[in-house]
């Protein structure tokens, strides 16, 4: 069984749960063409892809973005790690590694796919699209991302493809272009429930102004979901929403309303470390179950060290500001240059991420199943016996060490020292 059925099948037995789903968003081609894949500072294991470039025009250096081959490449990396629970894709990559490679038979995650891409998505460069009102649209139709044809066979087990889809809607609260948004919605659910097929919700704030004022945004989401979602049964439901955090009482307003109705949050656009890591951890304390991160995890320094710091901290094994520190201690080791400073990468950058002025717990929680399974040589202090790898910061009287007295380079020295005992 997929992690995301186990993880389904809990919450609907106890919503009280603390389970936690966690997907990765590598659908941006969908949205960005050519810088889709993100920039090149960070490849897979399996390094560069080939790619053919005139030396008079370019170097591979100068081309700022992956090629989808590195792209992909990621992807299986990703999957491999087994921390997400869903990898969300585009109909086409969805095809090459769900249909034509297996990626995902003997993998606890769960393949998915966008399965509309409605115009505010439309981020192509020098377009205008995403700042007119959204319109619907579907690319993708579902017999294409079940079997990769116009019309699948559905008479044998054949379906090589996915059955878990992201539909979008991005309401403006103008009359005439949010029906049209909605009855696209209703086509969309009534094929999905003949054909077998699973979606989880979207919904966008607004791409263009709507006259409601930026605090009452999200009550007119929580009321617009509810509204929709309440003429639908359960057979065309969704299995959960993905929406903005609006903050703690709206999300709380919303997961409070139903309890069957499982919420999660989007993950938005690219900032700190620490406001990616502050906002999976406030959202899960306010009732998320679960996180769909994208361009957070597209444009990290080591995208496997990144999500292993986001299921750390929705297991409650360690905080947003230790996993800041942890994730640049990896770095540290692996010789990657992190594109801001310790100091800076703890910052939060979304104001509205610094309203929890309340202290946070420590934890001395072990780094597992890290990345670094082949760390640099020398890149680590030599370990040595306990009190060498201690006298750099200070200790308990029962020998543990005492992280309220430790300075930000004595905890640097701590991380180094934990990763060289696991990793040296």
């Amino acid at each position: 069984m997929k992690s995301l059925d186990k993880k389904l099948a809990e919450i609907k037995r106890d919503p009280s749960s603390k389970t936690f789903i966690l997907a990765d968003a590598k659908d941006a081609d969908m949205a960005f063409g050519v810088r889709a894949p993100g920039p090149r500072y960070y490849l897979s294991h399996h390094g560069e892809r080939r790619a053919l470039f005139s030396p008079e025009v370019w170097t591979r250096d100068e081309f700022g973005y992956r090629n989808l081959p590195e792209f992909l490449d990621i992807i299986r990396e990703v999957v491999r790690q087994k921390l997400v629970d869903i990898m969300l894709m585009s109909a086409s990559v969805n095809e090459q590694l769900t249909m034509k490679e297996g990626l995902f038979l003997d993998s606890p995650v769960t393949p998915a796919v966008r399965a509309n891409d409605t115009s505010d998505i439309w981020a192509v460069r020098h377009g205008s699209y995403s700042g007119e009102a959204s319109q619907p649209f579907r690319s993708a139709t579902i017999d294409h991302i079940q079997c990769g044809q116009i019309e699948c066979d559905r008479t044998s087990s054949g379906a090589a493809g996915a059955n878990l889809g992201l539909y979008s809607v991005t309401l403006v609260n103008d009359l005439e272009r949010d029906e049209a948004t909605l009855r696209a919605f209703k086509e969309f659910r009534e094929e999905a429930e003949r054909k077998g097929f699973r979606y989880f919700l979207e919904v966008f704030d607004p791409n263009v102004p709507t006259g409601i004022a930026p605090e009452r945004l999200g009550e007119f989401i929580n009321d617009t979901i509810l509204r929709t979602l309440s003429g639908v049964t359960e057979a065309g439901r969704p299995l959960f929403l993905k929406i903005v955090y609006h903050g703690p009482r709206l999300l709380e307003e919303l997961v409070q309303y139903d309890p069957s109705l499982i919420v999660g949050i989007l993950g938005g656009s690219a900032g700190t470390t620490h406001d990616a890591f502050r906002l999976i951890h406030e959202a899960q304390k306010h009732g998320a179950r679960v996180a769909l991160f994208g361009r957070k995890i597209n444009n990290a320094e080591h995208q496997l060290a990144f999500i292993e710091m986001l299921r750390l901290i929705t297991d409650g094994k360690i905080e947003p500001k230790e996993a800041v520190r942890a994730y640049h201690g990896i770095l540290e080791a692996m010789r990657i240059s992190p594109r801001r400073t310790l100091d800076k990468d703890l910052e939060l950058t979304d104001q509205a991420m610094s309203y929890d002025g309340a202290a946070t717990r420590r934890s001395t929680v072990e780094v597992r199943g890290n990345p670094l399974s082949n760390p640099p040589q020398n890149s680590l202090p030599p370990s040595g016996t306990q009190k060498e790898e201690t006298s750099a910061w200070p200790v308990q009287a029962d020998g543990l060490p005492s992280f309220e007295r430790m300075t930000p380079a004595q905890r640097r020295n701590y991380d180094r020292a934990r990763l060289a005992r696991k990793f040296g």
